[in-house]
């Protein structure tokens, strides 16, 4: 049975926090924890397959960094989400330094955008067990598009219904089949709101079409805190 952490010291954000997991994947166990001594010792204990943290617990405002060097330590590959108030701008390339996966600055983010990025880490995070390969760019290339003449994307004979700004995320994805394409490169091809939760939302957009006429659609993988990648899949 998968297994979740929260480790969040605010009882309300705690439950909300857990509250939006479960309703999103009822099958998964969830464990509450409040403080840092609690969150170690249970990290020894578990086999967690995901860990959502905030950096402050009680008084220690560093105490979620400790956890996930821990975390780090045990050469698992665990993927941990942190859900923190301190700044987005600054904390979150630092958390990527720490290999962290993803961060959400608190009040910024609402359920959908909690969930989206929950599952996406998860759906990751499953893909590359029990190794990582390197994934090739497909031969059958069952995608054609021309976002620069607006013609309606054609994935396996069907049509996809894309505004054009999601058609041009998709092009420089499809472009480059097998890479990473960073938050950074896509805001090239977006016009306006040109942010990681802007592109996040198209790539959203894109996903939900392909799977209105292939519900089996998963050729998108996000790479978290980096970008995404086109697979095919």
């Amino acid at each position: 049975m998968p297994r979740i952490a929260v480790i969040e010291d605010d009882p309300t954000t705690s439950a909300q926090l857990t509250g939006w997991i479960r309703a999103a994947r009822p099958e998964l166990v969830v464990d509450q924890h409040f403080d840092r001594d609690a969150a170690e010792a249970a990290l020894v204990r578990e086999r967690y397959d995901l860990v959502v943290l905030d950096i402050e617990l009680g008084r220690e405002r560093n105490a979620g960094v400790a956890l996930i060097n821990e975390i780090n330590k045990q050469g698992l590959g665990t993927p941990v989400l942190v859900v923190s108030a301190m700044p987005a701008a600054i904390y979150r390339s630092i958390m990527k330094a720490l290999d962290a996966w993803d961060y959400l600055q608190k009040t910024t983010f609402d359920e959908a955008e909690f969930v989206e990025t929950f599952l996406d880490i998860l759906r990751t995070a499953r893909l590359r067990e029990p190794t990582s390969k390197p994934v090739a760019k497909p031969a059958d290339d069952s995608l054609q598009l021309d976002p620069l003449k607006q013609r309606t994307p054609m994935w396996r004979q069907q049509r996809i219904n894309l505004p054009l700004t999601a058609q041009r995320i998709l092009a420089t994805l499809h472009a480059r089949a097998g890479e990473v394409v960073s938050y950074e490169e896509l805001f090239d091809v977006v016009k306006s709101g040109r942010n990681r939760d802007n592109v996040r939302k198209h790539v959203a957009t894109i996903r939900d079409a392909f799977r209105d006429v292939d519900p089996d659609f998963d050729g998108i993988e996000n790479v978290p805190m980096r970008g995404f990648r086109w697979t095919g899949a």
